[in-house]
């Protein structure tokens, strides 16, 4: 429904434990939870019932951006915190990592963002790491059974799926590899020069480059950093006013993964 801290719940009084977190693209990939829960920590204790978790993993997500070599945008702030908190939603909605690009711009479109807003933040995989079962088994297979055809998927460099296979054996699912291969502490424009070189690591990032719609952004990203750190911050702030909310449909949780006991419990 927006961003509006949802993926933070535990459970909520309409979906039990049936929530976001759990979604197939979220599970095993979403982490540091326990982050956004200190931080939620120290500001109840400053100003008790005034910054809400959503405004939080905003400002989270801008200030990791920064700390790791991107450009500093201007965060909006005002958010209330959402209380639904649906697998259901979650699964129908969030792009998934075996997606093609024709899928994604669709995806993305429903949620009022453009192919751009698409390219530039699928860049934000230039940091962190992907488990092997969001690439290398069941339907997100691109190693050994790409789309059921017993073969790899032709648009990984040969080198590269050598060295996948290598980090991903058969059997070896719940291993990880970073996202955008030899660069995944800086945010730079790595990952676009990676999906250049067919060293896209998801399905989802290759098709970036294989797609006549997505692959000049791509090329023009890998060739100009600044433009890429500019364009990066402009996208947060579109998606992150997606299904804004008040104090008229949210409220302020006291702590992140939980709604508050009673739902007027924000001042």
């Amino acid at each position: 429904q927006g961003c509006d801290g949802s993926i933070l719940l535990d459970s909520t009084p309409t979906d039990g434990t049936n929530v976001e977190r759990f979604a197939p693209p979220n599970r095993d990939s979403v982490r540091g939870f326990e982050i956004i829960e200190d931080a939620k920590r120290r500001l109840e204790q400053a100003c008790p019932g005034i910054v809400s978790c959503a405004d939080t993993v905003a400002i989270a997500a801008r200030d990791s951006t920064v700390r790791m070599g991107g450009q500093h945008y201007k965060v909006a702030t005002g958010r209330y915190d959402g209380r639904v908190s649906s697998l259901q939603l979650a699964t129908k909605f969030l792009p998934s990592p075996s997606m093609d690009a024709s899928t994604l711009i669709k995806n993305f479109k429903n949620q009022g963002l453009s192919v751009e807003d698409l390219v530039v933040l699928s860049g934000a995989h230039t940091l962190g790491t992907s488990k092997c079962n969001f690439f290398a088994s069941g339907r997100f297979d691109r190693l050994y059974n790409f789309r059921n055809t017993s073969r790899a998927d032709k648009t990984v460099n040969p080198a590269y799926l050598q060295h996948l296979r290598s980090r991903c054996p058969r059997d070896g699912s719940a291993n990880t590899v970073e996202l955008d291969r030899g660069s995944q502490f800086s945010f730079d424009n790595s990952y676009f020069k990676n999906l250049e070189r067919r060293n896209g690591l998801l399905t989802s990032d290759q098709v970036l480059f294989e797609s006549e719609r997505t692959s000049g952004l791509v090329r023009s990203y890998a060739y100009n950093s600044r433009q890429f750190a500019s364009h990066f911050g402009q996208s947060m702030v579109r998606m992150g006013s997606i299904g804004w909310k008040t104090k008229e449909n949210g409220e302020i949780r006291r702590v992140c993964n939980a709604v508050n006991v009673n739902k007027h419990d924000t001042l």
